[in-house]
């Protein structure tokens, strides 16, 4: 067992005891590299399978969610705090990079997120994918997707999480243009992977400090550094929380980064609900978790710029859901919402509030996701308006969308409710009470358009085309798994309930080498649930009535228009105008840059070589080698044939001349030698 005595910056020192989780704990690195077998498996074997090789890969996340679930429960039981790491490289004699993985209450909880809900995702998608086009090819991306982020989660260090945050992205870019015959749909991909481009460079250039500040890259040794407010750290640790965050907006769509997650709606199904559960999207949010004492004790003075985007994001970007026709639209601007209550409350100071909400979003938002997908696999569209009336042909669909949409809306006992309230009552407690009020009508908000999109799909009479149907057990089975999560997981963290001696959901997200000191309540604040369930309740309220009532067509039915912001709520704050605008003005002067170099440099240095070469060609060819080497060959060829000629002429086969010959040269021999002896 080993003892953790750390400080904390808002709750008294504390002793926590927690052994390393024995051999689940010390091999957990099988859960990192697995999924990279099996994306081996799937390329070399997969076409040859049944499912196209989707079997290599649900079978490498079950064994994961056995893994993980087994030291889910050692955390509840017993605590795990393990870290192991191999050195691969050392810059000069300090700084050492390596790769390894930590097993404590945070990656617990990610990796049994990403492993189950990845393993309903992935079973779900069998049934989805079936006929498309590279369901193979899917089936290799999916895993990496899958498999980076488990790299990234399981990281002791910045630099091994930028290896698993980059995996996600290229994964993300591979999946979001899977249909790349669509010029929109590679479009989307590279609107991704620009847009997050973009933001990691703050994540590298913070990672870079880090090393240079501490000679290290260790998450625990940063978080150490920062409950001993070390010297060297604290000169630069506004920089460092600001260039970490700012990745962060990228990765998990805060605004204005949130431009890029919509369009990404252009990949199947599935891996929107992959995307937006328990990957990608997540992963800003986690990194914000695991560098959470940096920000506690030394990065506090960006901590209320942390809260504001995070409030804009949660509120403004909700209000986008209202106007959106496309259903997988409306969950994406949601998720983007959701994520700004998590960034909230982690900046404001609720480390366990923000994470709660990440693991509880998990599973309703994927429930949602796959609903959607059933959706649209049956009525072929993924508008709204080509829907209605699905509940009695889908009601497998319809009853889990509905438990997914009360769960995000909120409304007690589901799931949402317990996670929102928390970051409620944080907000309130810190002191950020006009932020807490724009949470509150984010509640609103939330619950008023998933009424529409709930209404709208389900509720009057079918507006489309084709007869749909309900879609394959392959495909509700996952809907009904996530169904039961969704509606009473949230139990695992209500304020002051306890489970024996084990404790909450906060006793075992707590479990960390640096203990948390965030703020959590330790009982129930009804007044606060009252209020925050009272403002979900308005917005299904407001819902209902506005679209609970059937028309003639959808168009009809969804014509409620505020003036003003209506329109500016369709052109999306001209955001993605002002982003093009953006990538416009950079663009031409870049690229009419890149021309002039083009054209008066590197052809300057061609043309000039070309120019040389030539002259050095023309040189050897006309006065070396045709004046010079070939004359001389030329001419002793000629002497050659000329000796031969002569030599040819001597060789007649007379007898009497060659004896001729040779008696005038024995003469002239005679003679000479009188002559000259």
């Amino acid at each position: 067992m080993t003892n953790f005595l750390l400080a904390a910056a808002e709750e008294e020192v504390h002793e926590i005891v927690a052994g390393t989780g024995g051999f689940f704990g010390e091999y957990a690195w099988i859960m990192l590299v697995l999924p990279w077998i099996a994306v081996l498996g799937i390329i070399f074997f997969g076409k040859r399978m049944k499912y196209l090789g989707a079997e290599i890969a649900i079978a490498m996340l079950a064994f994961n969610t056995v893994w993980s679930t087994i030291l889910f429960v050692l955390n509840i039981t017993k605590g795990v705090v393990y870290e192991g790491a191999v050195v691969i490289a050392e810059i000069g004699s300090d700084l050492v990079l390596e790769l390894g993985w930590v097993v404590d209450g945070l990656s617990i909880m990610m990796y049994f997120v990403v492993s189950f809900v990845g393993l309903v995702i992935f079973i779900y998608a069998v049934g989805y994918m079936e006929g498309d086009v590279r369901v193979t090819w899917f089936f290799a991306a999916f895993t990496i997707f899958a498999g980076s982020m488990l790299v990234l989660v399981g990281a002791p260090n910045l630099v091994q999480l930028i290896i698993g945050w980059e995996g996600v992205g290229l994964a993300s870019y591979l999946l979001i243009g899977h249909y790349w015959e669509k010029k929109e749909n590679s479009s989307a991909g590279m609107k991704a992977f620009y847009a997050n481009k973009v933001a990691d460079v703050g994540l590298i250039i913070g990672a870079i400090m880090v090393g240079a500040t501490l000679g290290t890259f260790r998450f625990s040794e940063l978080s150490r550094a920062a409950v001993e407010h070390a010297d060297d750290l604290a000169l630069v640790a506004g920089m460092i929380g600001a260039l970490l965050f700012f990745g962060a907006m990228g990765k998990s769509a805060q605004f204005p980064f949130h431009i890029w997650l919509p369009d990404a709606m252009a990949g199947p199904t599935p891996v929107s609900a992959l995307m937006h559960a328990a990957t990608m999207v997540t992963a800003g949010i986690y990194l914000m978790a695991r560098t959470f004492p940096l920000y506690q004790n030394l990065a506090e003075d960006i901590r209320p710029w942390m809260v504001a985007i995070g409030a804009i994001t949660l509120f403004a970007m909700g209000l986008l859901a209202l106007v959106a026709d496309d259903i997988k639209k409306v969950l994406a601007y949601s998720t983007v919402s959701q994520l700004g209550y998590m960034m909230t409350a982690v900046a404001a100071g609720g480390y366990t509030a923000g994470v709660f909400h990440l693991f509880t979003h998990a599973f309703f938002k994927a429930l949602l996701f796959l609903g959607a997908g059933s959706v649209i696999h049956a009525v072929h569209s993924n508008n709204m308006s080509d829907m209605g009336g699905l509940r009695k042909v889908m009601p497998r669909t319809y009853w889990t969308f509905l438990i997914g949409s009360l769960a995000l809306a909120g409304i007690l006992p589901f799931a949402g409710f317990w996670s929102k309230d928390e970051i409620l009552v944080t907000l309130g407690h810190e002191g950020y009470t006009a932020v807490m009020w724009i949470a509150i009508a984010g509640a609103f908000v939330t619950a008023f358009y998933m009424t529409r999109a709930v209404t709208l799909t389900f509720w009057g009479t079918y507006k489309g085309h084709g007869h749909p149907h309900e879609s394959k057990p392959i495909m509700t089975v996952p809907l009904i798994t996530l169904a039961v999560p969704a509606a009473i997981i949230g139990f695992l963290n209500i304020p002051g309930v306890e489970f024996g001696s084990t404790g909450n959901f906060t006793t075992w997200l707590g479990m960390r080498e640096v203990v948390m000191g965030d703020h959590h309540p330790t009982a129930p604040d009804w007044g606060m649930a009252a209020i925050g369930l009272g403002a979900a309740a308005l917005g299904i309220l407001a819902g209902l009535a506005l679209y609970a009532k059937d028309r003639a067509t959808q168009q009809e039915r969804d014509k409620f228009e505020i003036p003003v912001l209506y329109p500016l709520l369709r052109r999306k704050y001209y955001m993605d105008d002002a982003a093009l605008g953006l990538v416009w003005l950079i663009k031409a002067p870049f690229a009419n840059a890149i021309n002039w170099i083009n054209d008066y440099i590197i052809d300057g240095m061609v043309n000039t070589v070309g120019f040389v070469t030539s002259g050095l060609a023309h040189l050897v060819y006309g006065g070396l080698d045709q004046r010079g080497i070939d004359l001389g060959f030329n001419a002793l060829a000629y002497g050659s044939g000329g000796s031969g000629e002569r030599l040819r002429r001597l060789q007649t086969g007379q007898l009497q001349q060659y004896a001729s010959v040779f008696v005038g040269a024995a003469v002239m021999f005679v003679i000479g030698f009188v002559l000259f002896r």
